[in-house]
């Protein structure tokens, strides 16, 4: 299968899925500069700017470029160097996404509380609420959102493209659903509330992103330590 890959049209695929990622994560600054007296009222608070829905996805979509990569790899790197290094890189790889993950979980979860206790706290607290996160750009977001699945499906047909057996790859395909899934979320959850609380269910889905983040990386970390087990055995 490897030898019959289109390579310039996977590689693209690949270039892809590294600009999607970078731009997710670097999407929390556009969307922080789009209300300069409201950048001005959480500077001054101290408080974390809202609006990490899309770039905690960029976690997330650090696995799916993670995966596309070992299929890259095995292009260039000899079958028995494969075989010695994968499980390690993916162990450590997998590993380091888990922490990370986990710890924005906790953040996420903290300053959902932070908001709900805010808003609930009548009549300083609401006050404060409203000043800080009551906000946010959801014009702004849902173009960003838009922008990044649209990457996300020429990324899908361009990986077609590249080789129709990739269909095949249940992996490949699950990760790649569950991050258009996880984008739909996030669009979701911009839109079934008034603009004013947002901030709270953006918080909800960068919740969410990261709970499916903490089961991928597990499921990454599982599958490096049986292929370790048996390359050892």
């Amino acid at each position: 299968m490897l030898e019959e890959i289109r390579k310039p049209v996977f590689v693209l695929a690949v270039v892809l899925m590294g600009i999607i990622v970078i731009f997710e994560a670097g999407s929390a600054a556009v969307l922080g500069m789009q209300n300069s007296e409201a950048a001005r009222a959480v500077a001054e608070s101290g408080a974390a700017a809202p609006g990490i829905g899309i770039p905690y996805m960029a976690v997330f979509d650090l696995l799916v470029l993670f995966s596309v990569l070992l299929i890259f790899a095995s292009l260039v790197i000899p079958e028995r160097a494969q075989a010695r290094t994968q499980g390690i890189v993916t162990l450590i790889v997998s590993l380091l996404i888990l922490l990370v993950s986990i710890g924005l979980l906790f953040t996420a979860i903290s300053r959902l509380f932070l908001m709900l206790g805010l808003l609930l706290s009548p009549i300083f607290g609401t006050i404060a609420y409203f000043s800080i996160y009551g906000w946010f750009d959801t014009a702004a977001a849902r173009v960003v959102l838009g922008f990044v699945m649209s990457l996300k499906f020429g990324f899908a047909i361009l990986l077609v493209l590249s080789h129709q057996r990739f269909i095949e790859n249940k992996g490949l395909v699950l990760i790649l659903l569950t991050s258009l899934a996880a984008g739909v979320v996030v669009g979701i959850c911009y839109g079934i509330v008034p603009g004013c609380l947002v901030s709270i269910t953006d918080a909800v889905a960068a919740v969410i992103v990261m709970v499916l983040t903490v089961i991928w990386s597990l499921f990454f970390l599982g599958g490096s330590i049986k292929s370790m087990v048996k390359a050892v055995t």
